[in-house]
């Protein structure tokens, strides 16, 4: 069976035929059947150079000698218990260590249940009702942030999402990215705000980059309200270095979500923060928050192996931030459009001008992108099949495979 016939039988018994929008690739997905280094394989047995890598979790690649040692070695002790583990608090305390902005931690299974709980926590802890988000930001599919989200929802041209109470979305008030004054002036309006959530890079569009000392004046207009501040950094989280954006910018929000990379490729997610706030969420608080899969020993134990592994190689983060530095270079002068690059994330908009929010990105030309990804799969670059998702290199990413990607996109540019 190839990929055409198994996505054809998939639509008949799953929605769009897949497990995720975003992968409902027209005329047919591609299926997956085994990932090694910075390459994978399909169904139909084409070699693809992965710049997607999972969306992000993958920063060592595929199938990592080191995490898949540490997995195979749980997987001899069990797989889940229902208790504590000890990998928990030896995990949590190297998380904290390395981030600013975290006194104590929880772990959860994803990154959208961590945004939701550290929303609800924020709401718990100031006794406010009302949220800020950014404008294309995406910090998951729950009701009260699938507001003109970014990802899979603004690839289907549908940025809201039936079955989303009027109620609940009255109480998430929106700002442009980059743009402080309209952030001061809603501050100063609405004094029920409990906090502001923000991916500190717009990875979900992106990346869209933070101009200037923007990050720094949205600390300074949330201290100025008392409204808590929350990175959403489930992808910039040990993507563009240790200690994530905060560390990067010299940023410290009050509560951080964490997600992707920490979990080694397995499903994880992380909220941390203050210890007087962290302290509310249950048992010890009032603020509930629970998960039958919580600190699963498998993700804890590949995210540590992981984790370990970039503090014990940090200069592979120079090397990253200059391949994509490199492919920027390389493509000036090639197509109509505009490279952006942070870390180990990369995009070409089909845009003149670099945007710097959800407005200007919404302005790329999404048939050229459409034409130009489906030419880069032929000639085996496997790019995120969207202009609103990020690229991504990992460490097993050769020069050889720079090579490749970077006379694939002259040449789909051209």
């Amino acid at each position: 069976m190839n990929s055409k016939d198994l996505y054809s039988y998939a639509e008949k018994i799953m929605p769009g035929g897949v497990s995720s929008p975003v992968r409902a690739i027209r005329p047919n997905p591609f299926y997956t059947v085994k990932g090694r280094k910075s390459h994978i394989t399909t169904l139909d047995k084409k070699a693809l150079i992965d710049c997607c890598m999972a969306y992000g979790p993958l920063i060592l690649g595929h199938a990592h000698p080191v995490v898949r040692q540490k997995i195979t070695e749980q997987l001899d002790n069990g797989w889940l218990y229902g208790t504590p583990t000890p990998v928990e608090p030896e995990y949590a305390k190297l998380l904290i260590r390395d981030h600013p902005g975290i006194d104590m931690l929880r772990f959860v299974s994803t990154g959208s249940e961590a945004t939701m709980a550290a929303i609800r926590l924020a709401r718990g802890y100031t006794e406010k009702s009302d949220i800020i988000k950014i404008e294309g930001g995406f910090h998951g599919a729950h009701d009260a942030v699938l507001v003109k989200a970014g990802s899979g929802a603004t690839t289907m041209g549908v940025p809201d999402s039936a079955g989303v109470l009027p109620d609940l979305v009255r109480h998430t008030c929106q700002v442009p990215y980059n743009d402080i004054e309209s952030l001061s002036d809603l501050a100063c309006k609405n004094e029920n705000i409990a906090a502001m959530i923000i991916e500190p890079v717009l990875g979900n569009i992106g990346p869209v980059l933070p101009e200037n000392d923007y990050l720094k004046e949205v600390r300074d207009v949330t201290k100025e309200n008392n409204i808590l501040l929350i990175f959403d950094e489930v992808i910039t989280g040990y993507r563009i270095g240790i200690g994530g954006a905060q560390s990067y910018f010299g940023v410290t929000p009050d509560i951080t979500t964490l997600g992707k990379i920490i979990g080694g490729g397995l499903p994880i997610g992380a909220f941390g923060g203050k210890e007087e706030i962290m302290k509310l969420i249950a048992p010890s608080g009032p603020v509930y928050q629970a998960g039958t899969f919580s600190g699963n020993p498998l993700s804890l134990t590949a995210g540590l192996a992981t984790i370990e592994w970039l503090h014990s190689h940090k200069k592979i983060y120079k090397e990253l931030q200059s391949s994509t530095e490199l492919i920027g270079e390389e493509l000036k002068g090639s197509g109509d459009g505009s490279f952006v690059s942070i870390g180990s994330m990369f995009k070409y908009f089909f845009r003149e001008k670099k945007p710097c929010n959800y407005k200007e990105v919404n302005e790329c030309n999404i048939e050229k992108f459409s034409i130009f990804w489906q030419k880069m799969l032929n000639l085996g670059i496997f790019l995120p099949p969207s202009q609103f998702e990020t690229n991504f290199l990992s460490v097993v990413h050769s020069e050889k495979d720079l090579t490749k990607i970077i006379r694939a996109y002259k040449q789909c540019l051209s």
